[in-house]
């Protein structure tokens, strides 16, 4: 989901969790979608923690991802992920398979065909991990831009 937010990589990690939740297995569905959450998430985090790395143009655009991202709408990261490519994209990429593996080592599912925090109530397992796993990974993102991003000017 993280690697290229929203293009053919992205809907073919959607797909195939669709394609389980039609199967009748519906883990694979929710690491899709914390996987999906994550980079939003995360950068918005690293926008309020580590103010000094981001511009004050991005630091508002950070505000808005927590928004998008608790509404499973990972475009909100192409931005950022286009103007640091190199720091952007391993930190959403390894923040988005914690938030992954999380789900599946807490034997989370999720039946729904979509994402967010709409969905938390038809989570399979603990709810509550769910969001932890998201969590996780939007915090791992966040240190991660935080230490490799140098300060704005």
């Amino acid at each position: 989901m993280a690697v290229d937010m929203g293009g053919p990589i992205n809907k073919a990690a959607f797909t195939f969790g669709i394609a389980m939740i039609d199967a009748g297995n519906f883990g694979p569905h929710a690491a899709v979608m914390a996987g999906g959450m994550v980079p939003p998430l995360g950068i918005a985090l690293a926008t309020t923690l580590f103010k000094s790395k981001f511009t004050k143009q991005e630091r508002e655009a950070g505000k808005t991802n927590y928004v998008l991202g608790a509404s499973f709408i990972t475009e909100g990261a192409i931005p950022f992920a286009a103007a640091d490519p190199g720091r952007v994209i391993p930190s959403i990429i390894v923040g988005s398979a914690v938030a992954g593996a999380l789900t599946a080592i807490f034997n989370i599912g999720l039946p729904a065909p979509h994402g967010g925090l709409f969905v938390i109530p038809l989570v399979y397992g603990n709810a509550f991990m769910y969001l932890i796993a998201i969590i996780v990974g939007a915090i791992v993102t966040a240190l991660m831009l935080g230490f490799w991003k140098k300060k704005t000017v």
